[in-house]
Order: structure tokens, then C-alpha cells, then sequence
């Protein structure tokens, strides 16, 4: 369930938007509601780390540089985890592997040898990450072209966090949201996370198969590959044709005020929230213009407010037509996933396409939902919100979910998963 026992402490950095958005909602007493969202929403990039060259990424060439297509390389290594924050835009393609490990503890109960075999196990993914990013491993992985800005990004489920103690963050499971009782049981929670992103398909299919049989004492149980449209930073087309993710993080400074895990054994961790949503694009696209506007609260061809405004310009909430009704409907999906009314933290979010086809005519095909935030709470309210007001919750039905804490970056010098407790 929620950390409701130990809510995030408020941002303190003067002068962040949600601060901003806070004082504009409490002003025109609009209450209180929802912070991001599993939604459809237009952005901008997420900030990049230092060291990189605009975009989190490295430009080296394939090996011996004989094909100046691949693309520029992205670094394994650094405080946090690659393919969360670097690079600042998205691979175009990505594929998500969750596993079980064998015999986990109650909670609170893993003891000794538990936790220096997970530990190990983590390390030793770590090496496998660096090996495989590094090119090191170009013969035998099947990259035989090089890894190209190939990314890995590793996380634990809650069952496994809670072991080791359950006031961890990451140690809670999502709670039920409205239709989560359908959800299938294979495609929900999970011990362990492996994301693979990269601009290859092939190689990041590759990748993520080759990683997973490194890993001893698992068994699958439920993967989705996803793809993006083109964009920059975080915004991109979703399959509804609108532009997906306009209030996210922005530089280091908002990254670790909302995203990473301030303090503790896990500081520079995240926790990941994954939903598989299938969406209902026939009857969405059956719907007039105006209508599917009103219910994402932007206009179609630019993202753009209907508040007015640009495509990177967050909604005016309080504006009003003549007559007194907002210019922002009241169940718009802007309106419900705004952050002003939570309170809560914002979300990086990074989502996928996905398209698995058709079974007995129903088509499975829709947004592979992804966000990382410091807690859990803030992906909670703000998804209870949604369920209670959103007007595009109509055209959504939840076919996967999972959370996990994503562990703090690695190096040479610090092995994945070396600060768990």
C-alpha cells in the first residue's frame, strides 16, 4: 500500500513550478487533486547529468568506427542508474522484462546469506550491464555491431525490498485502483525489473534476452516491448495522436528534488511505477475533434493549452469562457493530472507505444505507462484522482502493473545494489 505512514517531506526548493501551480490552485480555491499522471500530456526534456554531451549520451563509433549510423554511446556508470534521466530523450525502443526470484523472506525476515546473495546478484548484473555497454561483450551477447545507446536500467519489487525492511522506500505494493481487480496475475508485480532501451529493436531484444539468462535463480514472468514516435526531451505523439508529458523535472536541481531518493542507504535510487494500459484508439479516433480535446484538455496538432498559450505552456486552470465555464473542462485529463491538486511530488515520466496485436478482434495494443518518483505516494494520489474525475479513464483499461525500486547508479568502484541495507 501507499507510505502513508511517512509521507514525503515538502519540497523546499524556492521558487519550483509545483510551488508556483500550489499557490495559483489554492488562490482560486480550485482544492485538492492530482498530481502527473499515467496520461496524455505534452513536455519538455528531462534534464541531462553532467558529463554528457546535451542529451546524456557519449559519441564514440561502432567498433573499429566503421558505421557512423549507430548511434552515440550513453554512459553505464554515474550516481544514478542510465535510461531514468540519461538520455534526455528516450530510445525509440525499449523492452521491459520482469522476473521472480526463488525463496523470498517474509518481511523483515531476510537474513544474512539472503542479503549478501542479493547484493551479489545485483553486482554481478551490474558487470553484465557494463560488459554489454562497453562492447565488451559484442561476440557473445549478439551486439555484434556494437552496443550503440544501448541503456539498462535495473529495479526490485516490493516483495524483495520489504524483506530486507519495510520501511524502505519501494517496500510497498501499489494499492487497488478502479479496475485493478481484472488486472491478470501474470501481468502484475514482480521481483525483479530489467528495462533495455535503445534505437536497434533487434538489439535491444538481444540485449534484454542475453541479460536475463545471466541472472541464475529466476523465472520470467511477464515482459512487453514498446516503442516511441520521434521527439525531443520527453515529448512524443502517444497512440491517442497527442503529445504526451508536459510536466515533468526539469535540470538537477528539480531531478532531485522530485525524482531521486534523497537520503539513506538508497539515496540516488527512484521507485518506477510501470502500468500497461490498453487503450480504446477506435472509439477514441470515432470522436469529434472537439470532443477528444476537451477530453485531453490541449489542442491535437501542437499539444498547445486550450487556455491558451504553447506547446510547452502548462494550462491555465482559472481561466473561464463568458459564460462562466472553465476553458479547461472540468474532467479534462489536464484538469485531473494537474499537480496542484495533490500536493505531491512530480513525475518523470518516459512512456512507450505498445502493439501486440489482435485476439478475437480485440485489439491489444496501447501506452506502456512509465514513471519514476522519490515515493510511491506520488504516483497514488495521483492516480486515485484520475479514477475519481479523468474523462479519458473511458478509453483506458489497465492490463499490467508493477512498482519497483530502481537502484542508486554504480561503478567500478561501487557495484549495483552495494548500498542495499
Amino acid at each position: 500500500m501507499m507510505d502513508s505512514e511517512h509521507p514525503p517531506t515538502p519540497p523546499t526548493s524556492a521558487g519550483t513550478r509545483r510551488r508556483d501551480l500550489l499557490r495559483g490552485a489554492m488562490a482560486a480555491g480550485l482544492g485538492a487533486g492530482a498530481g502527473l499522471t499515467a496520461g496524455v500530456l505534452a513536455s519538455s526534456a528531462a534534464s541531462r547529468e553532467d558529463g554528457d554531451d546535451g542529451d546524456g549520451a557519449r559519441a564514440v563509433s561502432a567498433p573499429g568506427g566503421t558505421d557512423p549510423r549507430r548511434a552515440a554511446a550513453v554512459e553505464a556508470a554515474g550516481e544514478h542508474q542510465a535510461g531514468i534521466a540519461r538520455p534526455g530523450t528516450p530510445q525509440p525502443h525499449g523492452m521491459l522484462v520482469v522476473l521472480d526470484l526463488a525463496d523470498v523472506p517474509a518481511p523483515g525476515a531476510a537474513d544474512e546469506a539472503y542479503r549478501v546473495g542479493l547484493r551479489e546478484l545485483c553486482a554481478a548484473l551490474g558487470r553484465s550491464i557494463a560488459s554489454l555497454t562497453s562492447d565488451d561483450q559484442a561476440e557473445t551477447s549478439g551486439l555484434l555491431d556494437g552496443p550503440g545507446d544501448l541503456t539498462v536500467t535495473v529495479g526490485l519489487g516490493p516483495r524483495v525490498v520489504a524483506a530486507l525492511d519495510p520501511e524502505l522506500p519501494g517496500a510497498q505494493a501499489l494499492p487497488a485502483f478502479a479496475g485493478d481487480d481484472a488486472l491478470p496475475a501474470d501481468r502484475t508485480g514482480g521481483d525483479l525489473l530489467i528495462a533495455v532501451y535503445g534505437s536497434d529493436p533487434n538489439d535491444v531484444h538481444q540485449a534484454a534476452r542475453w541479460l536475463t539468462g545471466t541472472v541464475p535463480g529466476t523465472s520470467i514472468r511477464w515482459s512487453q516491448r514498446g516503442f516511441r514516435a520521434p521527439g525531443t526531451g520527453t515529448v512524443a505523439r502517444n497512440p491517442l495522436g497527442f503529445h504526451d508529458g508536459v510536466i515533468v523535472p526539469h535540470g538537477d536541481d528539480e531531478l532531485a528534488e522530485h525524482v531521486w531518493i534523497p537520503d539513506g542507504p538508497l539515496a540516488g535510487g527512484t521507485v518506477c511505477v510501470v502500468r500497461r494500459l490498453r487503450l480504446d484508439t477506435t472509439a477514441f479516433a470515432a470522436e469529434s475533434l472537439e470532443h477528444q480535446q476537451a477530453v485531453i484538455g490541449r489542442y491535437r496538432h501542437d499539444g498547445s493549452p486550450l487556455s491558451g498559450g504553447g506547446p510547452s505552456d502548462e494550462a491555465d486552470l482559472l481561466a473561464k469562457t463568458p459564460d462562466g465555464q472553465y476553458v479547461t473542462p472540468a474532467r479534462s485529463h489536464v484538469r485531473a493530472a494537474h499537480p496542484s491538486f495533490t500536493g505531491s511530488h512530480l513525475m518523470l515520466r518516459r512512456g512507450y507505444a505498445f502493439d501486440d496485436g489482435a485476439t478475437g478482434g480485440v485489439a491489444d495494443a496501447g501506452l506502456l505507462f512509465i514513471c519514476f518518483q522519490r515515493d510511491l505516494r506520488t504516483f497514488a494520489q495521483t492516480q486515485f484522482r484520475l479514477d475519481e474525475t479523468d474523462a479519458l479513464s473511458e478509453y483506458v483499461t489497465a492490463t499490467g502493473s508493477g512498482t519497483f525500486l530502481i537502484l542508486p547508479g554504480f561503478d567500478g568502484a561501487r557495484p549495483l545494489g552495494a548500498t542495499l541495507p
